[in-house]
């Protein structure tokens, strides 16, 4: 095993077990989960740090593990919620790589705009369609997605970008102009 494949196992290992951590400082507050969405930053910053391959295997492992220790998210959620996980982690980790702008900024504000669009596309038509087919609606999925987690979404917004940007000084991820 290669040097590089050994550190994207530790990091998306360390991004999954988050994903279990991180969820459970945030639930002793009522619906903090839905509003917060701690498990979100770990997979976010696997894809964006280990590539696709790792960010969605993170994206899967990291709620199915935390439903399976500590029942966070339900059994009822967890299908959709794996799934957008996992397009998170996907997708930050091919558009990472393939967004070349002169800005770090930029690639990284595409990347991850990008990646949390299209996770809440796939979890509102997986819900919609299959996994809370007939009692799964419009307002719930606007709700959901935006409404009650606009304070995720700041905080992934800001966060996010200011540790990569960080780790790209440091030289733990390359720069902008040197990935492939």
């Amino acid at each position: 095993m290669k040097a590089g494949q050994t550190k994207n196992m530790i990091v998306a290992s360390m991004c999954a077990a988050l994903c279990v951590v991180l969820p459970m400082a945030f639930h002793a507050i009522p619906n903090a989960g839905s509003i917060f969405l701690p498990m979100h930053i770990p997979v976010l910053l696997c894809g964006f740090i280990c590539s696709w391959p790792y960010g969605l295997v993170c994206g899967v492992l990291g709620p199915v593990l935390s439903s399976l220790l500590t029942s966070m998210p339900p059994a009822a959620m967890l299908p959709g919620m794996a799934c957008e996980l996992a397009v998170y982690g996907l997708v930050t980790g091919l558009l990472f790589r393939r967004v070349h702008t002169r800005s770090s900024t930029a690639n990284i504000y595409i990347s991850l705009i990008a990646a949390m669009i299209c996770g809440r596309i796939v979890s509102g038509a997986l819900n919609a369609l299959i996994f809370q087919a007939g009692s799964y609606s419009m307002e719930i999925w606007l709700s959901a997605a935006f409404t009650t987690a606009l304070p995720g979404i700041a905080i992934q917004l800001v966060v996010i970008p200011a540790l990569l940007l960080a780790l790209e000084k440091v030289r733990v991820i390359e720069p902008a102009g040197q990935r492939s």
